[in-house]
Protein backbone atom coordinates (compact mmCIF):
# COMPACT_ATOMS: atom_id res chain seq x y z
CA UNK A 1 0.00 0.00 0.00
CA UNK A 2 1.46 3.34 -1.22
CA UNK A 3 2.04 5.73 1.85
CA UNK A 4 0.69 9.71 1.59
CA UNK A 5 3.53 11.83 1.43
CA UNK A 6 4.41 13.23 4.74
CA UNK A 7 3.04 17.04 5.79
CA UNK A 8 5.34 19.55 6.62
CA UNK A 9 7.20 18.58 10.03
CA UNK A 10 4.96 15.38 10.13
CA UNK A 11 7.06 12.51 11.66
CA UNK A 12 6.52 9.40 9.64
CA UNK A 13 4.67 6.43 10.92
CA UNK A 14 5.77 3.62 12.94
CA UNK A 15 6.97 0.75 10.93
CA UNK A 16 5.27 -1.68 12.58
CA UNK A 17 2.22 -0.08 11.85
CA UNK A 18 2.79 0.04 7.99
CA UNK A 19 1.02 -2.32 5.80
CA UNK A 20 1.88 -3.65 2.28
CA UNK A 21 -0.72 -5.42 0.31
CA UNK A 22 -2.99 -5.49 3.69
CA UNK A 23 -0.24 -7.49 5.23
CA UNK A 24 1.76 -6.11 8.61
CA UNK A 25 5.46 -6.09 7.78
CA UNK A 26 7.46 -8.89 10.00
CA UNK A 27 8.24 -7.29 13.55
CA UNK A 28 10.58 -8.61 15.55
CA UNK A 29 11.02 -8.83 19.68
CA UNK A 30 14.71 -7.44 20.67
CA UNK A 31 17.71 -9.89 19.83
CA UNK A 32 18.84 -9.35 23.34
CA UNK A 33 15.50 -10.92 24.92
CA UNK A 34 15.87 -14.18 27.16
CA UNK A 35 13.23 -15.40 29.59
CA UNK A 36 14.21 -15.13 33.18
CA UNK A 37 12.65 -16.70 36.48
CA UNK A 38 9.69 -19.24 36.33
CA UNK A 39 7.04 -18.66 39.28
CA UNK A 40 5.42 -21.69 40.68
CA UNK A 41 2.64 -22.74 43.31
CA UNK A 42 4.07 -25.71 45.43
CA UNK A 43 2.01 -27.60 47.33
CA UNK A 44 4.59 -27.96 50.01
CA UNK A 45 7.60 -25.57 50.33
CA UNK A 46 9.96 -27.43 52.65
CA UNK A 47 9.27 -30.88 50.57
CA UNK A 48 10.24 -28.69 46.83
CA UNK A 49 12.75 -26.73 48.87
CA UNK A 50 14.87 -30.02 49.45
CA UNK A 51 14.08 -31.64 45.79
CA UNK A 52 15.62 -28.23 44.10
CA UNK A 53 18.70 -28.58 46.51
CA UNK A 54 19.04 -32.03 46.71
CA UNK A 55 18.45 -33.30 43.37
CA UNK A 56 18.50 -30.52 41.00
CA UNK A 57 21.56 -28.89 42.38
CA UNK A 58 19.85 -25.48 43.21
CA UNK A 59 20.54 -23.07 46.02
CA UNK A 60 18.24 -21.00 48.07
CA UNK A 61 18.47 -17.63 47.62
CA UNK A 62 15.83 -16.70 50.18
CA UNK A 63 12.50 -17.40 51.86
CA UNK A 64 9.97 -16.05 53.61
CA UNK A 65 5.69 -15.58 53.90
CA UNK A 66 5.20 -19.27 52.29
CA UNK A 67 7.72 -18.68 49.45
CA UNK A 68 11.30 -19.23 48.19
CA UNK A 69 13.35 -18.15 45.65
CA UNK A 70 16.13 -20.74 44.14
CA UNK A 71 19.51 -20.52 41.64
CA UNK A 72 22.53 -20.94 40.74
CA UNK A 73 25.51 -18.78 41.95
CA UNK A 74 23.46 -15.64 42.90
CA UNK A 75 21.32 -15.97 39.65
CA UNK A 76 17.43 -16.55 40.65
CA UNK A 77 16.23 -18.85 38.39
CA UNK A 78 12.75 -19.93 40.32
CA UNK A 79 10.33 -18.76 43.00
CA UNK A 80 8.25 -21.22 44.57
CA UNK A 81 4.99 -20.07 46.74
CA UNK A 82 3.40 -22.60 49.28
CA UNK A 83 -0.45 -23.31 48.75
CA UNK A 84 -0.52 -26.64 50.61
CA UNK A 85 -2.98 -29.15 48.81
CA UNK A 86 -2.53 -27.78 45.92
CA UNK A 87 -3.13 -30.41 43.25
CA UNK A 88 -0.60 -30.90 40.45
CA UNK A 89 -2.35 -29.00 37.10
CA UNK A 90 -3.20 -31.93 34.84
CA UNK A 91 -5.11 -31.42 31.14
CA UNK A 92 -4.90 -27.63 31.18
CA UNK A 93 -2.96 -25.46 30.02
CA UNK A 94 0.28 -24.00 31.58
CA UNK A 95 3.88 -25.33 32.08
CA UNK A 96 4.56 -28.76 30.13
CA UNK A 97 8.10 -27.50 31.27
CA UNK A 98 10.97 -24.92 32.56
CA UNK A 99 14.76 -25.57 30.48
CA UNK A 100 17.85 -25.02 33.05
CA UNK A 101 20.48 -24.31 30.12
CA UNK A 102 24.19 -25.53 31.59
CA UNK A 103 27.33 -23.62 29.88
CA UNK A 104 29.27 -26.81 29.41
CA UNK A 105 28.47 -30.65 28.54
CA UNK A 106 30.43 -31.96 30.86
CA UNK A 107 28.37 -30.24 33.41
CA UNK A 108 25.69 -32.25 32.26
CA UNK A 109 27.49 -35.43 32.42
CA UNK A 110 28.31 -34.57 36.07
CA UNK A 111 24.37 -33.78 36.69
CA UNK A 112 23.95 -37.42 34.78
CA UNK A 113 26.62 -38.95 37.17
CA UNK A 114 25.02 -37.52 39.92
CA UNK A 115 21.47 -38.61 39.35
CA UNK A 116 22.51 -42.51 38.01
CA UNK A 117 24.29 -42.65 41.73
CA UNK A 118 21.62 -41.35 43.75
CA UNK A 119 18.53 -42.96 41.67
CA UNK A 120 17.20 -39.94 40.41
CA UNK A 121 13.53 -40.55 38.43
CA UNK A 122 13.79 -39.43 35.07
CA UNK A 123 11.62 -38.95 32.57
CA UNK A 124 13.57 -39.00 29.14
CA UNK A 125 17.18 -38.46 27.50
CA UNK A 126 17.20 -36.68 24.21
CA UNK A 127 18.91 -35.45 21.67
CA UNK A 128 17.96 -32.35 19.82
CA UNK A 129 20.78 -32.35 17.34
CA UNK A 130 20.68 -28.17 18.11
CA UNK A 131 21.14 -29.80 22.30
CA UNK A 132 21.30 -32.45 24.31
CA UNK A 133 18.73 -32.37 27.33
CA UNK A 134 17.62 -34.62 30.57
CA UNK A 135 14.04 -34.52 31.51
CA UNK A 136 12.47 -35.31 34.95
CA UNK A 137 9.41 -33.99 37.07
CA UNK A 138 9.25 -32.05 40.83
CA UNK A 139 6.76 -33.50 43.82
CA UNK A 140 4.23 -31.38 42.18
CA UNK A 141 4.62 -32.67 38.82
CA UNK A 142 6.28 -29.74 37.14
CA UNK A 143 8.22 -30.40 34.33
CA UNK A 144 12.01 -29.83 34.00
CA UNK A 145 14.60 -29.90 31.15
CA UNK A 146 18.35 -29.87 32.18
CA UNK A 147 20.46 -29.38 28.60
CA UNK A 148 23.57 -27.52 27.31
CA UNK A 149 23.86 -26.06 23.56
CA UNK A 150 25.68 -27.24 21.03
CA UNK A 151 27.53 -25.01 19.29
CA UNK A 152 25.67 -22.31 17.76
CA UNK A 153 27.34 -22.47 14.21
CA UNK A 154 25.72 -26.37 14.35
CA UNK A 155 22.64 -25.20 13.98
CA UNK A 156 22.22 -21.41 12.94
CA UNK A 157 20.04 -21.27 10.65
CA UNK A 158 18.54 -24.39 10.11
CA UNK A 159 16.39 -25.41 13.57
CA UNK A 160 13.20 -25.77 11.25
CA UNK A 161 15.18 -28.80 9.28
CA UNK A 162 17.54 -30.22 12.60
CA UNK A 163 15.65 -30.20 15.51
CA UNK A 164 14.29 -33.20 15.66
CA UNK A 165 14.33 -36.06 18.94
CA UNK A 166 16.56 -38.82 19.38
CA UNK A 167 17.60 -41.33 22.00
CA UNK A 168 20.26 -39.36 24.39
CA UNK A 169 23.94 -40.98 23.72
CA UNK A 170 24.57 -41.72 27.32
CA UNK A 171 27.75 -43.36 27.48
CA UNK A 172 29.03 -40.51 24.97
CA UNK A 173 28.41 -38.19 27.25
CA UNK A 174 29.49 -39.37 30.53
CA UNK A 175 32.47 -40.25 28.57
CA UNK A 176 33.39 -36.05 29.45
CA UNK A 177 34.03 -37.32 33.05
CA UNK A 178 37.58 -39.43 33.61
CA UNK A 179 35.03 -41.68 36.13
CA UNK A 180 31.37 -41.14 36.53
CA UNK A 181 30.91 -43.14 39.82
CA UNK A 182 33.39 -40.69 41.69
CA UNK A 183 32.87 -37.42 39.93
CA UNK A 184 31.94 -35.17 42.63
CA UNK A 185 28.26 -33.06 42.45
CA UNK A 186 28.16 -29.75 44.12
CA UNK A 187 25.32 -28.46 42.64
CA UNK A 188 24.63 -26.27 39.11
CA UNK A 189 27.46 -24.46 38.19
CA UNK A 190 27.13 -20.62 38.79
CA UNK A 191 26.77 -19.95 34.95
CA UNK A 192 23.20 -22.18 34.49
CA UNK A 193 20.96 -19.45 33.23
CA UNK A 194 17.03 -20.26 32.30
CA UNK A 195 17.49 -21.57 28.57
CA UNK A 196 13.78 -21.85 27.47
CA UNK A 197 9.87 -22.05 28.84
CA UNK A 198 7.70 -24.81 27.16
CA UNK A 199 3.74 -23.80 27.56
CA UNK A 200 1.05 -25.99 27.36
CA UNK A 201 -1.00 -24.34 25.36
CA UNK A 202 -4.79 -24.95 23.70
CA UNK A 203 -4.44 -23.69 20.11
CA UNK A 204 -1.01 -23.51 18.09
CA UNK A 205 -2.59 -21.24 15.36
CA UNK A 206 -3.19 -19.06 18.29
CA UNK A 207 -0.37 -19.05 20.21
CA UNK A 208 1.93 -18.34 17.01
CA UNK A 209 -0.38 -15.32 16.35
CA UNK A 210 0.55 -13.85 19.59
CA UNK A 211 4.19 -14.78 20.32
CA UNK A 212 5.10 -13.60 16.35
CA UNK A 213 2.97 -11.06 15.24
CA UNK A 214 1.91 -9.09 18.91
CA UNK A 215 4.75 -10.11 20.77
CA UNK A 216 7.54 -10.45 17.87
CA UNK A 217 9.59 -13.46 18.61
CA UNK A 218 10.88 -15.51 15.35
CA UNK A 219 8.80 -18.62 14.29
CA UNK A 220 11.77 -20.97 14.37
CA UNK A 221 10.02 -24.39 14.06
CA UNK A 222 6.58 -25.73 13.85
CA UNK A 223 5.10 -29.11 14.10
CA UNK A 224 1.69 -28.71 12.07
CA UNK A 225 -0.84 -27.81 14.67
CA UNK A 226 0.79 -29.64 17.40
CA UNK A 227 3.77 -28.03 18.45
CA UNK A 228 6.19 -24.06 17.68
CA UNK A 229 9.02 -23.40 19.02
CA UNK A 230 9.79 -19.61 19.11
CA UNK A 231 13.05 -17.06 20.10
CA UNK A 232 14.69 -13.54 19.94
CA UNK A 233 17.80 -13.33 18.12
CA UNK A 234 17.63 -16.52 16.08
CA UNK A 235 18.12 -18.99 19.20
CA UNK A 236 16.81 -22.33 18.45
CA UNK A 237 13.77 -21.82 20.82
CA UNK A 238 13.20 -19.71 24.34
CA UNK A 239 9.46 -20.44 23.86
CA UNK A 240 8.38 -24.21 23.20
CA UNK A 241 4.40 -24.31 22.80
CA UNK A 242 2.67 -28.17 22.03
CA UNK A 243 -1.21 -29.37 22.99
CA UNK A 244 -0.10 -32.51 23.33
CA UNK A 245 -1.51 -32.63 26.36
CA UNK A 246 -3.80 -29.61 26.61
CA UNK A 247 -5.63 -29.32 23.03
CA UNK A 248 -9.10 -26.95 23.56
CA UNK A 249 -8.10 -26.82 27.39
CA UNK A 250 -8.68 -24.12 29.85
CA UNK A 251 -6.40 -22.60 31.85
CA UNK A 252 -5.44 -24.34 35.49
CA UNK A 253 -7.85 -23.84 38.20
CA UNK A 254 -7.54 -22.09 41.39
CA UNK A 255 -6.06 -24.76 43.79
CA UNK A 256 -3.89 -26.55 41.55
CA UNK A 257 0.04 -26.28 41.26
CA UNK A 258 0.49 -24.51 38.02
CA UNK A 259 2.88 -21.91 36.66
CA UNK A 260 2.10 -18.94 38.01
CA UNK A 261 3.85 -17.08 35.65
CA UNK A 262 6.91 -16.79 33.08
CA UNK A 263 9.47 -13.79 33.31
CA UNK A 264 10.70 -12.65 29.74
CA UNK A 265 13.40 -9.93 30.29
CA UNK A 266 13.91 -7.24 27.67
CA UNK A 267 16.70 -4.91 27.51
CA UNK A 268 15.83 -1.29 28.26
CA UNK A 269 12.40 0.06 28.82
CA UNK A 270 11.82 1.32 25.21
CA UNK A 271 11.47 -2.41 23.88
CA UNK A 272 9.47 -3.13 27.10
CA UNK A 273 6.89 -0.19 25.70
CA UNK A 274 7.11 -1.74 22.30
CA UNK A 275 5.96 -5.03 23.26
CA UNK A 276 3.09 -3.51 25.48
CA UNK A 277 2.13 -0.97 22.68
CA UNK A 278 1.69 -3.88 20.28
CA UNK A 279 -0.33 -6.09 22.83
CA UNK A 280 -2.31 -2.80 23.89
CA UNK A 281 -3.16 -2.71 19.92
CA UNK A 282 -3.80 -6.00 19.20
CA UNK A 283 -6.71 -6.27 22.30
CA UNK A 284 -4.17 -8.55 24.77
CA UNK A 285 -4.83 -8.12 28.38
CA UNK A 286 -2.03 -6.30 30.74
CA UNK A 287 -2.09 -6.93 33.79
CA UNK A 288 -0.49 -4.28 36.59
CA UNK A 289 1.95 -5.97 38.72
CA UNK A 290 1.02 -6.46 42.18
CA UNK A 291 4.16 -6.58 43.62
CA UNK A 292 4.87 -2.96 43.37
CA UNK A 293 8.05 -3.10 40.65
CA UNK A 294 6.42 -1.64 37.66
CA UNK A 295 6.65 -5.22 35.50
CA UNK A 296 3.62 -5.66 34.14
CA UNK A 297 1.90 -8.94 32.66
CA UNK A 298 0.46 -9.97 29.38
CA UNK A 299 -1.04 -13.39 28.90
CA UNK A 300 -1.38 -14.92 26.35
CA UNK A 301 -4.55 -16.81 24.57
CA UNK A 302 -3.73 -19.76 26.40
CA UNK A 303 -3.99 -17.90 29.91
CA UNK A 304 -0.20 -18.66 30.26
CA UNK A 305 0.96 -15.14 32.18
CA UNK A 306 4.46 -13.25 31.56
CA UNK A 307 5.87 -10.64 33.48
CA UNK A 308 7.72 -8.32 31.56
CA UNK A 309 10.94 -7.19 33.24
CA UNK A 310 13.66 -4.85 32.07
CA UNK A 311 17.52 -6.20 32.41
Amino acid sequence: MQQEPLAPGEAPPDPEELELGGVPLKIEISAATRPGPVHLTVSDLQRSLTYYRTVIGLEALDRGNGRASVGAGTRELLVLVEQPGARPAQAYTGLYHFALLLPERPDLARWLAHAARDRVSLVGLSDHFVSEAIYLSDPDGHGIEIYWDRPRDVWEGEVDIRMTTLPLDVRSLLGELDDPETEPFVGLPAGTVMGHVHLKVASIPETVAFYRDVLGFGLMAQLGPQAAFLAAGGYHHHIGTNTWESAGAAAPPAGTAALRHATIVLPDTAERDRVLERVERAGGPIREDTEGAGNPFVVDPSGNALRLVVA
